[in-house]
C-alpha cells in the first residue's frame, strides 16, 4: 500500500455497516485515508469506492486474516478504530448458549486483542498513534439476559485499561467509547437472530436513540484532539436513556 505520510491513515474494523461504516465516512471527511476492514467484501468495496478508501477483507477472529491486514497497513498507522463486535442472544445464565458466549468473546475480546497487537508497532512508529475501541455501556453495568455480552464488553474494558498502562511511555493514545442505545440497521437484528419484531421492540417508544453518525462524530473528536490529550473513556447515551434499565419510552 502506498505510504504517503502527508496523509494520515486510519483503520476501521467492522466497517461494513453501522458505526463502523459511519466512522469510515467521517474519518474520510476529516482527511484520513481509511482502510476498511470487515468480512463482507462487497460492502466494504462499495464503501471504499464511495469515500476513496481501501478495502481489506478481514475476519478479526482469524490470526492469518489479521496478519494480512497488518501487512497491508505497512510500517506506519495513525488511527485504529476497533469497532468489530457484536451481541448474540439475550438468554439468562441458566439457559446460556455456550457457542453464543464463545462467539461474543472471540469477536469482542480476542478480535480486539489480535488487531491491536498486529498494528501496535505501526501506531507507535507514527509518533502519535491513536486507538479507539468501541465498547458499550454493557461493559459498565450488567443486566438480566446480558451476561454473555456484559462479560465480553467488560473484557474489552480490561484490555484497554491494561494496554494503557503498558504503553504509557510510548507515543500512542489508548481510548474507549462506550455507547448506550444506538439504533443501527443490524445490531439488534443480529442479537435476536434475524427476528425483526424483537429487534424493533428494543427501540420501541424511544423518540431519539443515538444513531451511528453520533458515535462516528464522537470518535472523530477523540482522535483529532492534540496528541497529548487522551480521552480514556467516553460514555455516550441518548438523553432518553438514564441507565440500561431506565429509558423514556413515552413517544
Amino acid at each position: 500500500m502506498n505510504d504517503d505520510r502527508n496523509q494520515k491513515t486510519a483503520v476501521v474494523t467492522g466497517a461494513s455497516s453501522g458505526i463502523g461504516a459511519a466512522t469510515a465516512r467521517r474519518l474520510a471527511d476529516d482527511g484520513y485515508r481509511v482502510i476498511l476492514a470487515a468480512r463482507r467484501t462487497d460492502r466494504i468495496e462499495a464503501l471504499a469506492a464511495e469515500i476513496g478508501g481501501i478495502s481489506i477483507t478481514t475476519d478479526v477472529t482469524d490470526a492469518a486474516s489479521v496478519a494480512a491486514l497488518a501487512e497491508a497497513v505497512g510500517p506506519h498507522l495513525d488511527v485504529l478504530v476497533n469497532n468489530a463486535g457484536g451481541a448474540y442472544g439475550l438468554s439468562p445464565v441458566a439457559a446460556a448458549d455456550t457457542d453464543e458466549w464463545r462467539r461474543m468473546y472471540d469477536v469482542n475480546v480476542l478480535g480486539v486483542m489480535q488487531v491491536t497487537r498486529a498494528v501496535l508497532p505501526a501506531l507507535i512508529a507514527s509518533g502519535a498513534g491513536a486507538i479507539v475501541t468501541v465498547g458499550s455501556t454493557a461493559g459498565l453495568v450488567a443486566y438480566e439476559g446480558g451476561a454473555g455480552y456484559n462479560a465480553a464488553k467488560f473484557g474489552v474494558r480490561a484490555v484497554m485499561e491494561a494496554l494503557r498502562l503498558e504503553v504509557f511511555d510510548q507515543p500512542v493514545r489508548v481510548m474507549e467509547i462506550d455507547p448506550g442505545m444506538v439504533h443501527t440497521e443490524e445490531f439488534s437484528l443480529t442479537r435476536f437472530g434475524g427476528d425483526q419484531a424483537r429487534a424493533d421492540a428494543a427501540y420501541a417508544g424511544v423518540a431519539e436513540p443515538l444513531v451511528a453518525e453520533d458515535i462516528a462524530d464522537a470518535i472523530s473528536w477523540m482522535v483529532t484532539r492534540p496528541a497529548h490529550v487522551n480521552i480514556d473513556r467516553l460514555v455516550i447515551k441518548p438523553r432518553a436513556q438514564a441507565a440500561a434499565h431506565k429509558v423514556d419510552r413515552r413517544s
